[in-house]
């Protein structure tokens, strides 16, 4: 959270706007606008909270349809005028119930896909946390990390197998089936993603760091 004393309350005359992101996929969700005591309300509650500009009033996104936004962190931009909330939704993010206000087609970046990786891995923590009936996550979690590892053989083997001999579908699918297997390997080991994805940073940072010197 940075220094949300920054805030320049006085320059639109006690509004600043704030824009609601995604905190696990990225996406932008909304734009509504905040008042200090917005703001408060927001931190004190950890449910965002915005001042209506219709309704002249302090309004709870969620406090009528329960589609609350959690907050995680708010931040203030460089000139001290706007606030970026990362929250995390509570079912759909717009009146029309669509994911976000832009609709459910609204652009995504290469990024926010990607992220879905991270959403991926929480349904993963819960699973492990609650091992509901009926979940395929839950059976592998009885039979034990030797077969998680030993499924996680098996999917990397017949991935490379429809790579050699299969259609595009296929192959597409046995790579589906590796991630999530790994992902799983990787919370029984109590590891992350983000570990990983750290990992192949470095790496890629040395290998320029390399070529530099050449």
């Amino acid at each position: 959270m940075t220094d949300l004393a920054a805030i320049d309350w006085a320059k639109s005359d006690g509004l600043v706007p704030a824009i609601v992101q995604d905190a696990s996929s990225g996406a932008v969700l909304m734009l509504a606008y905040m008042n200090r005591e917005a703001l408060a309300a927001t931190l004190a509650s950890r449910r965002v909270t915005f001042w209506s500009r219709s309704k002249q009033r302090l309004w709870t996104k969620g406090e009528s349809s329960g589609n609350f936004l959690e907050l995680r962190d708010v931040a203030v931009d460089c000139d001290g005028d706007t606030l970026l909330v990362l929250a995390d939704p509570v079912g759909p993010a717009c009146h029309t119930g669509t994911r976000t206000c832009w609709g459910e087609a609204a652009p995504q970046a290469a990024a926010e896909k990607l992220a879905f990786l991270s959403v991926l891995e929480n349904v993963i923590a819960e699973r492990i946390a609650t091992r509901p009936d009926g979940s395929y996550t839950a059976k592998l979690l009885a039979q034990g990390t030797r077969r998680i590892a030993q499924k996680v053989g098996e999917e990397g083997l017949e991935l490379a197998l429809a790579a050699v001999a299969q259609p595009d579908g296929e192959v597409i699918g046995e790579a589906a089936d590796l991630m999530y297997h790994t992902l799983l390997l990787l919370q029984v080991k109590n590891l992350s993603l983000g570990q990983v994805l750290a990992e192949l940073e470095a790496r890629h940072v040395a290998s320029r760091r390399r070529e530099s010197t050449r």
